[in-house]
């Protein structure tokens, strides 16, 4: 506690990459954003894939992310290449129904790497523990099957999705499953994460 991680540091701090789903009640979280900010909406379950992905695993997958305008503070600057070339799927699947894909994105669309992020989060002395769970934020890409959350890909619900059984979806209903999926490919190598799989039942 006091002391900061450095971009150059942050190797030495990071164990590896799990696939998160931290979920979001957009409607709460609409009303209370402005003025209390995001907690009711965001602090009732999470969900993990199974295992954790090393970054020594990841290490062959390194690429360069998105250029940053403007430059950066000093201390977020960083050298080499800090994103990872991951392909991200995120199905949802009503009760009883099959799955549809809603969005495939990639983890290298990612503004603000690993590096920067813990820089970020210590560099007024905050402090980390061993276990502790760093989650990315949002990976969207720039076409709209990219979006990383519903509330993008329906654009605030103005553009329904439409499923494989021919339900729409503004946002996720009760009995609705969320299943993200993860790998990494390169050289008929491939690394999978697992499923982060949750399904929402209806309030107690």
């Amino acid at each position: 506690m006091g002391s900061s991680i450095s971009t150059k540091e942050v190797d030495d701090h990071v164990f590896g990459f799990v696939l998160f789903n931290d979920w979001s009640a957009r409607d709460i979280q609409t009303w209370e954003y402005v003025p209390l900010g995001p907690f009711l909406s965001k602090n009732f379950g999470s969900t993990i894939s199974p295992w954790i992905v090393t970054m020594d695993a990841l290490e062959p997958f390194r690429v360069a992310g998105p250029k940053q305008e403007p430059t950066v503070l000093p201390y977020l600057a960083f050298e080499g290449q800090n994103n990872f070339d991951i392909s991200l799927e995120v199905q949802l699947q009503p009760e009883n129904e099959e799955a549809t894909t809603v969005c495939q994105s990639n983890y290298k669309y990612l503004y603000w790497n690993v590096n920067q992020q813990l820089a970020h989060h210590t560099v007024n002395g905050c402090n980390i523990q061993v276990g502790d769970l760093c989650a990315s934020g949002t990976i969207s890409g720039s076409t709209p099957d990219s979006f990383g959350s519903l509330l993008e890909l329906t654009w605030n619900g103005q553009r329904p999705l439409q499923l494989g059984n021919g339900q729409q979806r503004k946002f996720i209903e009760d009995g609705d499953t969320v299943i993200l999926r993860g790998f990494a490919e390169k050289d008929h190598v491939r690394i999978g994460f697992g499923e982060c799989k949750g399904k929402i039942l209806p309030a107690l």
